[in-house]
């Protein structure tokens, strides 16, 4: 203890002694100084950077130098000569105070001079072990007369307590020489019998050489302290370690040394060292071939961190007050931070450049020139928004000199920048442009900026025929006049511009009956009084956030409270409210959807407040040419239409906003506040429903612990109350955010990683887990994305709506009392009793108690899913009814492996057989000749009953079945309910009436069909497999290659697995005599479809434990033994069958091993250039601090801690599988949009009207001959070669260096390829079918 208070002292009297030193250094070298000062000002004022007639007020508080008066030089060294002698004096008698104790042989002591200063010599050579002292330059003679003259005539107290620390000094020195060597001849150490230490003088770093026949290790002493004078010869600053750091620092090295010499067993053979010497060459050949090639440069490991995460926290604070319009706070805040000297290190250009654009649009040029000077201190450089803000603030001066803007271009030059730069990459707001461009034509009168011209990229060869040769595409358009879809875009521009939207439930149809009347009634009187209540509460807690005093650097939450009115935040409670379910929510949960709820309000104001709107609306009004019937056929895509556009309107803003998402601790920061706020203020009577109960306030929410397996979670939970009036009003109106609804108008294309999607509403290209910064940083770095863009687009593009008889029929089911056979959940009021149960009554034994209890349990468990089951249908259901008469689109985005989702996260085609039923393709097309037979095969397909049959003998079937399936369509629910019995039964019963109105009409080729037909992937995953590897077993089980019938790989690992069985069985084996007649397809299929995608033998056990406890005949006491036995069995079978996969997919997971072991996350790139990272690492648990709660935030992708191994093994092959799979379908997307198709996908299940599903399957197995005819795992080796294993240092010797090793050996050698010839997929009807 006494230890840690010495060198605490010593860092605080370092640090002054500096601070006072660097002053008097001002006056002695005050020419020097002076012209320094001056050449700075100049820079600013005078003339050498940006504003040569600007004049500035120069203040200590803004810059961190200032100029002293020559006059005070001689007071202020003989003032502070005194006080540094002591100073040094009380640095060196801490020093010796804090000495260790040194156990050596051999102890050398140098005697000091009182008069002598030492310090250390800056970087020391690694074979000495002795720095050479420097002395303190001398103090001119007249500040040496002066200090005389002065002690002379006045002794100091500072003089006479020197002296006295002197002596003192002097006999601690003796005493501690005396016990060294005391305690070296009673007890000499023979671990330190060959080493050599010299006790320097206070001041000094020591260090200890160890020195031994083989080698000599130097291992870092306990450092007492060290005067470093590199930066300033007068300046002194005290560096100090523990006792305990200096033996951890000595563990590390002898660890290192441990490390630095390899066992023989991981030492490299010479067979295998020439073969990386062999590598390592052809590495280096190919460095610059990956560099030009399409594959981007991913980065590095990221060195970001919680560097980044503090960054964006402090530009989301300027961005917020800016917005907020509190200019001062933001002022005052940026400055705290280039203050301090840690915080400094954490920003960039982008950080100051905030305040310059703020000021720029003020017109006032000082405040942007200090800004200029701050850059320079945090040794910044400016960048072109930079440059842009100067020049934007001189565009707005009218009277500006034109040498100031002069001079402002040429250092732009000297930067390497230029006015093209500028114009090019710099996103303007309202009218920054044109004042720029003001600015620029006072020096340049015809300068006109240079148009945006697409840049030459170098096209993947899969799409570079796409893009190039574009004289046979047929572009579709939609069935939409250029009118109708511009009045469709206004229309959904004042939704996203409301962020909400009020619909009718569909529970509106049911009778009202008195109590109904008077719930409702009830809620809406006591919403009014939460409101009111609500929003005072606000008010005075934001007005005592206002003044809250707080740390300089530290922000706080009130500028998040004021980019709202007021009400807005009240309108997010109060509906956060309305949508919480009975048994309560998670905190971390509900304060996140809060948080995020204001981000998205305040990010459509921002846009709204940069008067974007009315550019856009031009924008959009003309891009409608390229999507309308009523207009020329275009050659071009609606990506490269949209950007033309902003080409030709480059005056007023730009539309891709900059401004920056909020951090996610601070969103969850915000959500925590406003449940806080919820909680106390939001009140009900005790007595509304019962009269007999004592009237009195209690709240509507409370907050409560449970348990999550091992966790302990808050929870806020409504009172029961609450919930009861709820539930008896059965409210009419239903609010979502405005993102939740389909879009009404086609979406905007998506043009970059930043921009697309809707209107207003801020979406992110590629989902991440919150927080992740990692997936959007390689985006942004990604050259050539045009590709995944547009496929994304050609989704979003294709426009739906509802099949209205079928909604009619689901709607009647789910008002009366639901259907668990149909997939319509039941009201609530079908839920079972929770039983009564006390723990306190004595009656009950205690196996009785137990029981109960879990009665209990289980009951809430029951009731809770049935709650959640029946709010997830009532948003859709009530979604589609709402849109029931209406064309819409549904936006698309992607998760971090490429795989395409709709953004709308209730209703959307990806949803379950009720949803994916009620949707049909807006647009029709005549069934054509065999669209008639695809409707019928789809029937069957989707009733699950003949997949080993062909295609002819399912048309067959379909035929046979015609009265059953005219009798589904006409009498659906009082007739024979044959279409009840499907795998698919809502969607079976739709395809019922569309074959029944094409069978019906006069010609039912010409019948105009809107229904969708899917082909679906047969086992996609393993088709992948089986195709990387060349797999002629395995390829042939998934369709690769024609046959007469289709092969069921699910039968054929059922048969296999059988085949074991019967083995076994006959052996003796008890389990597997139990099992006859249970083994099926149903059983093992889950399995095996998944086991491609990394599911482990846990997992395979628990789906089939599942699927036996379906089986009402199996015995349920074998089930456990039963799944254990059988999860062996199919992986043993999927083993045999595809010998090839099983190789590839253990080179990923090892390759994935090694890769995190050497402290990187695996990222690669698709065939399209899509960049991929996994984003596992190591979890850290960050604490949010509130008075609520305290909330443990688990972080799972902080790139600064060390990759999560398992994660990265487990997960690398099914997301390698899966970023492939999304490759196939792009392909197939671009490729259908390239011939007029309607085309939509739900991952590895395509769909397309009857007339083109020839079309689509033959442009199906094209592009999956295409992707799979590229070098795929060649080109992952030499990526992850490139990325993991150059820039080392040949060392043989280190270990390492042996890892990398090895993991190049193992990345070089790709498994080798069978015999498949994948030219035969084109001919297999099967492969998706």
């Amino acid at each position: 203890m006494r230890l840690i208070q010495v060198n605490m002292s010593l860092s605080r009297v370092s640090s002054f002694v500096k601070c006072l030193d660097r002053r008097s250094l001002l006056a002695e070298c005050c020419q020097r100084c002076l012209s320094t000062t001056r050449g700075a000002i100049k820079q600013l004022s005078g003339g050498s950077l940006l504003f040569p007639d600007a004049h500035f007020q120069l203040h200590r508080r803004n810059i961190s130098f200032s100029v002293h008066k020559t006059d005070d030089a001689k007071k202020r060294v003989v003032k502070q000569s005194q006080l540094l002698d002591v100073l040094e004096a009380r640095i060196q008698q801490l020093q010796c105070d804090g000495l260790l104790d040194v156990h050596n042989t051999k102890v050398e002591f140098l005697q000091a001079h009182s008069s002598t200063r030492l310090t250390s010599s800056g970087k020391s050579s690694k074979n000495t072990h002795v720095d050479t002292p420097l002395e303190w330059p001398d103090i001119p003679k007249s500040a040496q007369k002066a200090n005389k003259e002065s002690s002379k005539s006045q002794p100091s107290r500072w003089m006479e307590k020197l002296t006295r620390e002197k002596k003192n000094k002097l006999k601690r020195r003796k005493i501690l020489k005396q016990k060294l060597k005391n305690n070296i001849n009673e007890k000499p150490d023979e671990k330190y019998s060959n080493s050599q230490v010299k006790l320097k003088l206070p001041g000094t770093t020591y260090k200890t050489i160890s020195t031994s026949k083989s080698n000599m290790k130097m291992h870092t002493g306990a450092v007492v302290s060290s005067i470093n004078a590199s930066a300033a010869p007068a300046a002194g600053k005290v560096i100090t370690k523990s006792k305990s750091t200096s033996q951890k620092a000595l563990k590390g090295k002898k660890n290192e040394s441990k490390n630095e010499v390899p066992s023989p067993k991981t030492q490299l053979t010479s067979k295998e060292l020439a073969e990386v010497e062999k590598l390592e060459r052809r590495l280096r050949q190919q460095v610059d071939h990956l560099s030009c090639s399409r594959q981007p440069e991913c980065p590095r490991q990221g060195t970001e961190g919680a560097a980044g995460d503090i960054r964006s926290s402090i530009v989301s604070y300027l961005e917020t007050c800016v917005f907020a319009g509190n200019i001062d706070r933001a002022q005052n805040f940026l400055l705290s931070q280039h203050r301090v000297r840690s915080r400094r290190t954490l920003l960039n250009t982008d950080v100051y450049n905030i305040m310059m654009r703020v000021w720029a649009k003020k017109g006032t040029l000082n405040p942007i020139g200090r800004l200029f000077i701050l850059l320079e201190e945090a040794g910044l450089r400016p960048n072109v928004v930079s440059y842009s803000a100067a020049l934007e603030c001189m565009g707005r001066n009218a009277n500006c000199p034109p040498r100031l803007i002069s001079r402002c271009l040429k250092h732009m030059e000297e930067d390497g920048l230029s006015l093209d730069d500028i114009f090019s990459q710099c996103v303007f707001q309202l009218d920054e442009r044109d004042m720029v461009l003001t600015a620029a034509r006072v020096i340049h009168p015809d300068y006109q900026p240079a148009p945006i011209l697409p840049t030459s990229q170098s096209y993947s060869s899969l799409v570079h025929n796409f893009y190039t040769k574009r004289d046979n595409h047929q572009f579709p358009k939609l069935n939409f006049t250029r009118e109708e879809l511009q009045e469709r875009f206004k229309f959904q521009l004042s939704v996203e511009q409301a962020c909400t939207v009020s619909i009718d439930s569909v529970e509106a149809a049911k009778p009202i009956t008195k109590n109904m009347a008077k719930m409702r009634a009830l809620l809406v009187e006591r919403r009014a009084q939460w409101r009111k209540d609500l929003l005072q509460a606000w008010r005075d807690s934001k007005m005592i956030l206002a003044k809250t005093n707080t740390r300089d650097f530290r922000h706080n939450l009130y500028p998040y409270l004021c980019v709202l009115e007021d009400s807005a935040y009240v309108d997010i409670m109060i509906q956060s409210v309305a949508s919480m379910p009975p048994s309560g929510e998670s905190l971390l949960i509900l304060a996140k959807d809060l948080g995020s709820r204001v981000y998205t309000k305040y990010s459509v104001q921002q846009k709204y407040c940069s008067q974007i709107l009315e550019k856009l609306g031009n924008i959009y009004n003309t891009y409608t040419d390229v999507l309308a019937k009523d207009t020329k056929a275009y050659d071009i895509l609606p990506r490269e239409q949209w950007c033309k556009l902003e080409t030709e309107h480059p005056s007023g803003p730009t539309l891709q906003t900059c401004e920056s998402s909020w951090p996610h601790m601070v969103t969850l920061e915000l959500g925590t506040y406003l449940l806080e706020l919820m909680v106390k203020n939001m009140k009900i009577n005790s007595d509304i429903l019962n009269p007999a109960y004592v009237r009195k306030q209690i709240p509507i929410l409370y907050h409560m612990y449970t348990f999550r397996s091992t966790h302990q979670v808050g929870f806020i939970k409504p009172h029961p109350i609450l919930t009861q009036i709820q539930q008896e009003a059965t409210e009419t109106k239903l609010t979502f955010d405005s993102y939740v609804m389909p879009m009404r108008c086609p979406p905007v294309p998506w043009t970059s990683a930043k921009f697309g999607a809707y209107l207003l509403t801020p979406t992110k290209l590629m989902r991440t887990n919150d927080g992740a910064t990692q997936h959007d940083d390689l985006l942004e770095r990604c050259g050539n994305l045009y590709a995944v863009l547009d496929s994304l687009n050609q989704l979003g593009n294709c426009a739906w709506r509802i099949n209205k008889p079928l909604l009619d029929i689901i709607i009647s089911i789910f008002n009366d009392r639901g259907s668990d056979k149909l997939d319509i959940p039941p009201p609530l009021s079908e839920a079972p009793k929770v039983p009564h149960f006390n723990p306190q009554e004595t009656s009950y034994t205690a196996s009785e108690k137990a029981h109960l209890k879990r009665e209990v349990v289980n009951s809430r468990k029951k009731c809770s899913e049935m709650h959640s089951l029946r709010m997830d249908a009532l948003y859709k259901l009530s979604i589609a009814n709402h849109i029931r008469d209406e064309v819409f689109w549904f936006p698309h985005n992607m998760d971090f492996r490429g795989r395409t989702y709709p953004c709308p996260p209730y209703f959307n085609h990806l949803g379950s057989d009720v949803t994916r039923s009620i949707l049909l393709f807006a647009e029709g097309k005549p069934l054509g000749p065999k669209g008639l037979d695809w409707l019928k095969i789809h029937l069957v397909n989707l009733t699950g009953l003949k997949k080993r049959s062909s295609l002819q003998g399912r048309l067959e079937y379909a035929n046979t079945i015609m009265e059953d399936i005219l009798d589904s369509a006409d009498n659906p629910l009082n007739g024979r309910k044959w279409w009840m019995n499907a795998d698919e039964p809502w969607q079976a019963l739709a395809c019922c009436m569309e074959i029944a109105n094409a069978v019906r009409s006069p010609d039912p080729s010409r019948f105009i069909s809107h229904f969708p037909v899917h082909q679906d992937g047969s086992c996609n995953g393993l088709q992948h497999y089986a195709a990387l590897g060349r797999d002629v077993i395995g390829g042939t089980s998934v369709n690769l290659v024609p046959c007469d019938v289709p092969q069921d790989v699910y039968s054929g690992v059922a048969q296999q697995v059988e085949e074991f069985r019967v083995r076994d069985a006959e052996s003796g084996l008890k389990i597997a005599q139990v099992l006859e007649g249970f083994i099926s397809r149903k059983v093992v299929k889950q399995t095996v479809m998944t086991v491609v995608y990394g599911v482990t033998r846990y997992g395979g056990r628990l789906q089939i434990e599942k699927r036996l406890k379906e089986i009402d005949e199996f015995p349920k006491e074998y089930v456990w033994e039963a799944s254990h036995y059988l999860v062996r069995q199919v992986f043993s079978g999927l083993k045999e069958m595809f010998t090839g996969t099983r190789e590839i997919q253990d080179w990923l997971t090892e390759s994935a091993r090694l890769i995190s072991k050497t402290g990187h996350t695996v990222q690669w790139v698709t065939p399209l250039g899509l960049p991929i990272i996994q984003p596992y690492h190591r979890t850290r648990n960050q604490v949010l601090k509130s008075t609520i709660q305290q909330l443990n935030v688990q972080i799972s992708h902080d790139t600064k801690e060390r990759p999560d191994t398992m994660k990265q093994k487990n997960a690398f092959p099914p997301n390698f599988i899966h970023s492939l799979d999304s490759t196939h379908m792009m392909l197939t997307a671009l490729h259908c949009y390239r011939f007029g198709l309607t085309f939509v996908s739900v991952h590895d299940c395509f769909w397309t009207h009857a007339l083109t599903v020839d079309t689509m399957n033959k442009v199906c197995r094209e592009q999956f001959v295409a992707l799979h005819n590229q070098p795929i795992l060649q080109e992952l080796s030499d990526f992850l070669l490139h990325m993991y294993c150059t820039d080392l240092t040949p060392d043989t010797k280190n270990k390492k260096y042996l890892e990398y090793r090895r993991l190049m050996l193992l990345l070089a050698k790709v498994p080798q390829t069978g015999d498949l010839d994948l030219d035969r997929v084109k001919e297999s009807t099967y492969f998706f079918s």
